[in-house]
C-alpha cells in the first residue's frame, strides 16, 4: 500500500515538474528550427544543412540537458534547493576572503542575465504562438500584435491572485502540447523516414567541417532549442531531482525530439513551409486549435519564468543583495508561491515596450540566447569549483569535465555574442544594470555596517555600566533590531539620550540569513542574557524565508523568554544616509546606493512587526 502511494505521490510530482519546468524548452520547437532556416541566417535547406543542424540539436539536448545539467549540475543542491544565487554561495562555502570575489560577481552576473532573459522569454514565446495565425489567413496577421499584448498584459495581471489554482492545469495542459508535438513529428516523419539519420553525429561533424563559419553562425538559431535549461536546476527545490528527471527522458525528450525531426522531414518534403515549419506540421483544420494550444503552453512556460525571477529576487534581497521589497505570498499551503509587486509591474513595462520595439517573433528570437548562453557558461565554472571545493573530487577529473562543458558552452556564448546588433545588447544591458544594482547594494550595506561599527560602543562595558548605574527605569520590554552584535544599537543610545529612561527589560535583536534555504523552528533563535536585565537574541533564515517578528517572539517563548506584545515595544534606528568622499565606494555609487536605500521597504513591514509597536528614532550616517 505505501509503495502504491509512494508511486502515485511520485506520479503526481512528476506531472507538476511537466508543467513548470519544462514549459520554456518545451515551447522551442515554436521557433528554433523557423529561425534556422528562415530567420535572419537564411541557411540553404539542403538535405546536407537540413541533417547536419538536426543532429546539432539533438546533440545539444544530449550533451547539454540530459548530461550536464540532469547528471551533474543537479548534483549541486543545497538542502534540495538549486539556483544560480544557490550555486554561487555553495561555491563560495569552502572558500574564504578575496578568492571567493570572483565567484560572488559571476553569480550575481548569473543573476543579473536572468533578468534579462525573463524579459524576452515571454514575449518571443507568445508573439511566436499566436503568429500561427497567419498560417491560418494573412488576413489576421494585424491582430497578431495586439493579440500578443493582450495575453501577456493578462498573464501579469492574474500575478496578485497566485497561480495555485491555474498551476492545477500546467501538467494536463502540458501533457497534451508534448503529446501533439509528438504525434505531429512522427506523422512527418513516416513520409519522409531518412531524416532520422541526423541521429549520427557525423552529419553535426560534416555540416561543420564543410562550412565552419556558417555553423558558428547558426549556433546563435540552435540554441534556442535549450532556453530553459537553467530551469531544471531552478526548480529542483520545488520538485526533487527525481520527477524533474522522469519527466525529461521518459517525456519531454522523445517529443521534443520527434517533433524536430518531424519539422526536418517537412523542409525536406515541402521547402515553402520554412516560413512556419511547426504550424505547418498540422493539416489545416488543426491549426487554428493548434494555435490556441500553443498559446496556452506558451503562457505557461512565461508563467514558470516569471515564478523564478520572484524566486530569484527573494533571494537576493535576504543573502542582501537588493533593498528590501514587498514580497506578498499567495498560498497557504505552497510556500514557494510569491509575488513580487515592483518587479512584477516593472517586467510588465518592460515587455510590452520589447514586443512593440521587436514586432515579431523572428526579430526577438534574434536577440534572444546571449544571456541564457552567458549564464550557462557562469553556470559550468560554479558548479564544478562545488564539485572541487564541496565534493572533494580530484582535479584529474574537474578540469577536463569542466573543459568538456565550457568547449560547447563557449562557442553558443560566442555565436549568440555576434546578435549584439541585432537586439541583442538588450537582455545584456538588462543583465548587466542589474548585476550593477545588486553590486551597488551590497558594497553599501558593507560600507553602512563598517560605519556604524566604527562609532559602536563596545557593548559589554555599556551593559555593566547601565546595571550598575541605572537611568529611570520603565515597565516594559524594549526591543532594538539592530545589524551587529558588536555594539550598541543606535536606537537604544538615543532613547536614553533624548528619553533619559531605560525599559524593566531591553532585548537587542538580530536577524541573520543563512546560506541554506529553510531553517528548522528549534534553530530559529538563539538566546544569550547579558545580565539582569539584558538579553541577545539572534533570529535566523533561510535564504527562501522571509522574517517574521511574531514568529520570533514565539520561538522566544519556547525558549524561556515570553514576550506580552501589548507590553513590548520594538525600537528601530532610521539611517539618514549621507554621501561623502570617505574612502569606501565611488561619490556617484554611493548616492545610487543612498536612493535605494530611500525606497526600500521600511523595516517594519518587511519584519511584519506591529505598527502600533514602533518607535523610530532617526541618525545621520556618513558614508
Amino acid at each position: 500500500m505505501t509503495q502504491v502511494s509512494g508511486k502515485q505521490a511520485l506520479g503526481g510530482i512528476t506531472l507538476a515538474a511537466l508543467g513548470v519546468v519544462y514549459g520554456d524548452i518545451g515551447t522551442s520547437p515554436l521557433y528554433t528550427l523557423k529561425e534556422c532556416f528562415g530567420g535572419h541566417l537564411e541557411l540553404p535547406l539542403t538535405s546536407a544543412n537540413v541533417l547536419g543542424v538536426l543532429s546539432l540539436i539533438f546533440w545539444e539536448l544530449i550533451l547539454v540537458v540530459s548530461l550536464k545539467y540532469l547528471s551533474f549540475v543537479l548534483r549541486a543542491d543545497n538542502h534540495g534547493e538549486g539556483g544560480i544565487l544557490t550555486l554561487m554561495t555553495l561555491a563560495r562555502r569552502h572558500i574564504n576572503g578575496k578568492r571567493a570575489l570572483p565567484l560572488m560577481i559571476l553569480g550575481l552576473l548569473g543573476g543579473g542575465f536572468f533578468y534579462g532573459e525573463v524579459v524576452i522569454t515571454p514575449a518571443v514565446s507568445v508573439l511566436s504562438a499566436i503568429e500561427g495565425l497567419e498560417v491560418v489567413t494573412p488576413a489576421l496577421e494585424p491582430y497578431v500584435l495586439p493579440l500578443a499584448i493582450i495575453v501577456l498584459a493578462g498573464l501579469f495581471l492574474i500575478q496578485k491572485h497566485g497561480t495555485a489554482s491555474v498551476g492545477k492545469l500546467f501538467g494536463p495542459v502540458m501533457v497534451v502540447w508534448f503529446l501533439t508535438l509528438g504525434a505531429l513529428g512522427v506523422a512527418e516523419i513516416v513520409r519522409n523516414p531518412s531524416v532520422l539519420a541526423a541521429v549520427s553525429p557525423m552529419h553535426a561533424i560534416q555540416f561543420t567541417a564543410q562550412h565552419p563559419w556558417l555553423t558558428f553562425l547558426t549556433l546563435g538559431s540552435v540554441v534556442l532549442a535549450i532556453t530553459g535549461a537553467e530551469a531544471l536546476y531552478a526548480d529542483m527545490g520545488h520538485f526533487g531531482r527525481k520527477p524533474i528527471r522522469l519527466a525529461w527522458f521518459w517525456f519531454v525528450l522523445p517529443a521534443l525530439l520527434l517533433n524536430y525531426f518531424g519539422q526536418g522531414a517537412l523542409l525536406l518534403n515541402e521547402p515553402e513551409a520554412v516560413e512556419n515549419p511547426f504550424f505547418h506540421l498540422a493539416p489545416d483544420w488543426a491549426v487554428f486549435p493548434l494555435v490556441i494550444l500553443s498559446t496556452l503552453a506558451t503562457v505557461i512556460a512565461s508563467q514558470a519564468v516569471i515564478s523564478g525571477v520572484f524566486s530569484l529576487t527573494r533571494q537576493a534581497v535576504q543573502l542582501g543583495y537588493m533593498p528590501r521589497m514587498t514580497i506578498c505570498h499567495t498560498s497557504d499551503r505552497e510556500i514557494g508561491q510569491i509575488y513580487v509587486p515592483i518587479v512584477n509591474w516593472m517586467l510588465l513595462i518592460a515587455v510590452i515596450v520589447v514586443v512593440l520595439t521587436f514586432q515579431s517573433s523572428t526579430n526577438l528570437a534574434a536577440a534572444y540566447g546571449i544571456a541564457v548562453t552567458g549564464t550557462m557558461v557562469i553556470t559550468t565554472i560554479l558548479s564544478t569549483t562545488v564539485a572541487r571545493r564541496n565534493w572533494r573530487w580530484p582535479s584529474a577529473l574537474v578540469f577536463p569535465l569542466m573543459a568538456a562543458m565550457l568547449l560547447i558552452d563557449v562557442p553558443l556564448f560566442a555565436s549568440n555574442a555576434l546578435k549584439l546588433t541585432h537586439g541583442g545588447w538588450l537582455p545584456l544591458l538588462i543583465g548587466l544594470l542589474m548585476f550593477f544594482l545588486m553590486t551597488t547594494w551590497k558594497r553599501g550595506r558593507e560600507l553602512l555596517i563598517e560605519r556604524l561599527n566604527e562609532q559602536a560602543i563596545p557593548l559589554e562595558g555599556f551593559v555593566e555600566g547601565l546595571e550598575a548605574y541605572p537611568p529611570t527605569r520603565v515597565e516594559g520590554t524594549a526591543i532594538f533590531l539592530t545589524s551587529t552584535l558588536k555594539g550598541v544599537p543606535h536606537a537604544l543610545l538615543h532613547n536614553l539620550k533624548h528619553n533619559k529612561v531605560l525599559h524593566e527589560r531591553v532585548v537587542m535583536m538580530t536577524i541573520r540569513t543563512l546560506d541554506e534555504p529553510y531553517v528548522p523552528e528549534e534553530k530559529r533563535v538563539k538566546i544569550s542574557r547579558l545580565s539582569q536585565s539584558f538579553w541577545q537574541v539572534e533570529a535566523f533564515y533561510g535564504f527562501k524565508e522571509t522574517p517574521d517578528a511574531h514568529q520570533i517572539l514565539e520561538a522566544c517563548a519556547r525558549q524561556d523568554l515570553p514576550f506580552d506584545l501589548m507590553d513590548s515595544s520594538f525600537f528601530l534606528s532610521r539611517e539618514t544616509l549621507i554621501s561623502t568622499d570617505r574612502p569606501g565606494m565611488a561619490r556617484w555609487r554611493e548616492k545610487i546606493y543612498v536612493w535605494m536605500s530611500k525606497n526600500a521597504l521600511r523595516a517594519t513591514d518587511f519584519f511584519q512587526i506591529p505598527t502600533n509597536r514602533v518607535v523610530e528614532l532617526g541618525a545621520q550616517i556618513e558614508l
